[in-house]
């Protein structure tokens, strides 16, 4: 798991450009499967989530505020939580329940990659 410098959350292993700095919306609402309207109404939720904006108020999100999406959709998609009771275990431990997020994201893929195995073993 790689983590962009001391202050910031373990990054998905999905990143297809490690040296890329930014995304815009477009590109994180497809990582994460999600309407770009989720990821504004997040960002009005989610103090920590501060996306850089440009003159034209374009979004656009850094490998931490990826890693804070990721760590949100987990809590709020996988495991059910309402954004308060994300909100709330993030302020008790963000680091934990990114890693946790980084876990099921691996584990996930893993099962993919041997579902497919098995299949072209049929």
């Amino acid at each position: 798991m790689e983590i962009d410098d001391e202050n910031s959350l373990p990054l998905p292993e999905s990143f297809d450009d490690k040296d890329k700095l930014y995304y815009s919306i477009g590109e994180t609402s497809k990582m994460f499967d999600l309407p770009i309207s989720t990821l504004r109404y997040w960002e009005n939720e989610f103090d920590m989530l501060k996306p850089r904006k440009n003159k034209k108020g374009d979004r656009f999100f850094s490998k931490n505020d990826i890693s804070i999406i990721r760590t949100i959709h987990y809590l709020t998609k996988v495991k059910g939580y309402t954004l308060k009771g994300a909100k709330d275990a993030l302020k008790g431990n963000m680091v934990q329940e990114a890693d946790n997020a980084a876990i099921i994201e691996s584990l996930t893929k893993i099962k993919e990659m041997l579902l497919q195995i098995k299949k072209e073993l049929d």
